[in-house]
Formats: structure tokens, C-alpha cells, sequence
């Protein structure tokens, strides 16, 4: 706090309360309005923790909450459980440091790595990182920590490297160009440059005697599944089997019904767990034939009693959702067969490098031709009267919309509970006008998967979600997100 608090009264019991923080070289007003007692609380000199909304063009802060005054040491925050304060989670937190409970956590780390990077011990790192003496001790325990994670995962990929080595050459797959082209040719689009690039990045590891382990990124709409499509053809044509595993069952028949439009001459089987027992067991029966090209699935793909006649491509769609023993199980189906991973999240292609350093990597960085810009607008939430008027036009006009409920808030409940009350007063809101539904992170998976499948099937108008929305599910209608 550089200078005093001050209270100025205008109007009839309204009044303002404004003082100036620095914070590094900035200095900048805070103000409070009609909360005079705050002054009290604001000293010359002191450490303040302020929460506000920030205006820019003025340089201040419309405080909302005075957070903490910060003492000479530093105060731990929580992620709260509903119906437990702060002070009484730092309390039993304490009470289990002073009785000793850093002295059962065991070091994880040798000596000589301690001294070469001059890293203090885990159980040092444990307590500072809830009672630091101060910001300096603060850093170095998260420098401790950050240290070990990257060290064991650093670990695992070299481990995983190690093992590619280890199972020596991969397939070769000599797919026929001649086919490929003429199945390119005859898309009702043209593939973009990243598209076309990515692919064939992916038919020259597949026609080499390496093993394939790659990683294709691209965000949701730029086409992965175009090129996936394209090499699973390859593969067939080749004389193997292509199988594609995704995490949802609503994805898998996503998958299924698009690679059956892209290749009609093709022999498809969906494997999910939802299966009745006869129909699994033909489509097992049809895959362990080699009756069936391409395979698309769940997990069930990895299940004991899948065999593969002639298993040469293995393709993984949202990758980071399966775990490495899930991707080796599949793996081992096949005699070393190629191996693709997909996935939509973002990643710089240097940080793509440094995660997935036992992988080569493709990007698809391009739209297809004709998308519409996306439009963005930032509003406030007094304006959302005039968006939910704008929504049901939209609605009228045959769109969908999602809705969605971010976490914010400091408990797992509290956010379910916001989800829910949105729902609620857009139900009431668009009564007789447009179907709500509600999506959140609580609900069982197939209550998840049909939810999805109703907003797909245009059921419903509106789908609530916290952020568990199903990334790549393909949802043509639904052009708003609020």
C-alpha cells in the first residue's frame, strides 16, 4: 500500500474508498465501493492480496474482496472441500507436519543428482511447499518438485525408447499408390497442404522397415480423420488390417459411420462394449478371419479373446486418454504393427519434441477451404439477457448451442451446483421454446454417451456442461458455444 486509504461520501449512503498499490514498478487505485470499514483494515506499507475486476484504460482495480493481509510469512490457500474453511484445513494440515508426517516421506532421488542440481530433500520440498519461511524457500521446493517430475518422465520416455529399440525392426507395408491416389482423387474435397504433408509423412513411415510410432495433431475440424482414413486404407491395401481405438462408444460409431462413407468397397466391424454377447461374438469372428479391413472400437479393442488375422496399423484417437499399458496391450495384438496417435489438443511443436520424445510428429496447422470465421465476443454478464434473446433466434434459425459452466470455483460440488442452477434457469427460460439438457463430470459414462447422442441426433437444443464435453464428437448444428 503506497498511499492512505481515503473514503469520499456522494449521494445518500454512497461513498468510495480509494488508496494506490504497488506492485513491482506499477502502481496502480484500487477502489471500494460503500465498504468505509475496509479503511481500517488498509495500513501504509502493508502486503495486501486483492481481488477485483481490472480496468485497464484507468489503471485500477473495483475491488471486491480484500483476500488476505499478507504477514511476514506466507499463508497457504487450499482447494476446498464443501463445508471446510480455509483456517481449519491449514489447521490439520500443520497439526500432521508437526507430529512428524514429512518424516514418512521417503527421498526418491539419489544423493548425487541432490548435490549436482542443489535440490533440497523431498521431505524438505513437502513442507516448504505448505509452510515456506519465505518466497525464496518457496521457489527452491517447487524447483525440487518440478525437478523429480520431469526426471521420471524423462525416465519413462527413454524407457519407452529402450523398448521400440528392443523390438527391432517394424512392419513394411507396401500399399499400393495407385490405389491411394485414385481414393484421394475421388473425395468430394481436396485435401489442404498440412493435410497432405502430415500424410505423407505417415506412408513413408509405414512403406520403411522402422517401426512407426507417430503423433498426429491437429485441432477439432482440420481433418485428422481424413488422413487416419487414408492410411488405414493404405494399410489394407497392403495386405494387413488397420484398427482404431478411440475412448467413447458415441466416437467410435462417429468413426465408423464416416470411414464406411469414405470407403463403401470396404469391410468395417465396430467393436464396444455394449455389444450383445452373439453380436460380439460375430464381429470377433469376422476380425480373427481376417473378414474385417478396418476395425474401429473402445477399449474393448484390447480385451482378452480379440485376436487380429494380419494386424499392420494401430491408430489412437485422444491419445493422452489411454494409458501406456492400454497402447502396448493393443500393440501386442499385431507382430510389431505401425503405430499413429491422435489427438486435438494444442501443442507447440517444441513442447510436442520435448513430450513425446519417443515420437515423431505431424501437424496439421491448416482448415479446410470454406470454414466460416470463428467469431468471438467477449460480454458481460449483466448483457446476458440480450445473448439469451439473440440464442433463441439462433435456435429458430435450426442451431444448437452449448452452454458451458467452467470450474471456478473452489470446490468440486460448488461447481456442480452452478452447472445445475444454469441449467435450471435456461430450462425456465426457454420453456416450450428449446430442450435443455445438463452434462457434467458426476455422471456415468453411458449417461454421458446418450446425453451426447440426443444433442448429435438434434433431441435436444441446448446442452449445460462443465468441461467435460466430448472433445471430436461431430455435432454440425451446434454453432454457438456460450
Amino acid at each position: 500500500v503506497v498511499t492512505p486509504a481515503s473514503v469520499q461520501y456522494y449521494g445518500f449512503k454512497r461513498n468510495r474508498l480509494r488508496f494506490s498499490l504497488k506492485q513491482g514498478e506499477v502502481v496502480f487505485a484500487v477502489n471500494f465501493f460503500n465498504q468505509p470499514y475496509l479503511a481500517d483494515k488498509i495500513e501504509l506499507g502493508a502486503t495486501l492480496a486483492v481481488f477485483g475486476k481490472w480496468y485497464s484504460a484507468k489503471a485500477s482495480l473495483n475491488g471486491m474482496k480484500v483476500l488476505a493481509q499478507v504477514e511476514d510469512d506466507l499463508q497457504p490457500v487450499y482447494r476446498l472441500a464443501q463445508g471446510i474453511s480455509q483456517a481449519s484445513l491449514v489447521k490439520v494440515i500443520k497439526t500432521a507436519f508437526d507430529q512428524g508426517l514429512d518424516l514418512l516421506i521417503e527421498e526418491n532421488l539419489p544423493q548425487s543428482l541432490l548435490d549436482k542440481y542443489k535440490l533440497m530433500s523431498r521431505c524438505q520440498a513437502v513442507r516448504a511447499m505448505h509452510f515456506p519461511k519465505d518466497l525464496a524457500e518457496y521457489k527452491q521446493a517447487l524447483r525440487r518438485i518440478k525437478f523429480e517430475e520431469l526426471f521420471y518422465f524423462q525416465m519413462q520416455l527413454q524407457m519407452l525408447k529402450s523398448e521400440n529399440r528392443v523390438q527391432g525392426s517394424g512392419l513394411v507395408l507396401n500399399w499400393s499408390q495407385e490405389k491411394v491416389t485414385a481414393v484421394k482423387v475421388s473425395l468430394p474435397f481436396a485435401l489442404t497442404q498440412a493435410q497432405e504433408k502430415s500424410l505423407q509423412e505417415i506412408l513413408t513411415d509405414m512403406k520403411s522397415d522402422h517401426h512407426m510410432n507417430r503423433l498426429l495433431q491437429g485441432d477439432v475440424g482440420s481433418g485428422k480423420t481424413v488422413v487416419a482414413g487414408l492410411a488405414m486404407f493404405a494399410a489394407v491395401t497392403a495386405g494387413y488390417q488397420a484398427a482404431l481405438m478411440v475412448p467413447t462408444e458415441i466416437l467410435a460409431e462417429q468413426h465408423f459411420e464416416s470411414l464406411q462413407n469414405l470407403f463403401p468397397n470396404l469391410k468395417l466391424a465396430l467393436l464396444t462394449g455394449s455389444l450383445k454377447a452373439a453380436e460380439k461374438r460375430e464381429v470377433l469372428e469376422t476380425i480373427a478371419k481376417g473378414e474385417a479391413d478396418l476395425i474401429i472400437g473402445t477399449h474393448a479393442l484390447i480385451q482378452d479373446g480379440v485376436e487380429y488375422a494380419r494386424l499392420g496399423l494401430i491408430i489412437i484417437d485422444e491419445q493422452h486418454r489411454f494409458g501406456v499399458g492400454q497402447r502396448r496391450i493393443l500393440r501386442e495384438k499385431g507382430d510389431n504393427p505401425d503405430v499413429l496417435m491422435m489427438t486435438a489438443t494444442p501443442i507447440p511443436r517444441t513442447l510436442a519434441i520435448t513430450a513425446f520424445g519417443d515420437m515423431d510428429v505431424s501437424i496439421i496447422d491448416q482448415m479446410p477451404a470454406g470454414r466460416k470465421p470463428i467469431v468471438t465476443r467477449w460480454i458481460k454478464h449483466e448483457q446476458l439477457p440480450q445473448v439469451l434473446t439473440w440464442l433463441e433466434g439462433e435456435i429458430q434459425k435450426g442451431s444448437q448451442a452449448y452452454v458451458i459452466s467452467p470450474l471456478i470455483e473452489e470446490s468440486e460440488a460448488l461447481d456442480l451446483k452452478n452447472a445445475i442452477a444454469l441449467s435450471e434457469e435456461l430450462t425456465t427460460h426457454f420453456a416450450g421454446k428449446a430442450e435443455v439438457a445438463l452434462l457434467h463430470g458426476r455422471m456415468k459414462s453411458d449417461e454421458k454417451d446418450q446425453i451426447m447422442q440426443d444433442f448429435k441426433e438434434r433431441k435436444t437444443d441446448i446442452l449445460v456442461s462443465t468441461t467435460v464435453i466430448e472433445v471430436g464428437v461431430n455435432v454440425p448444428n451446434a454453432t454457438v458455444m456460450i
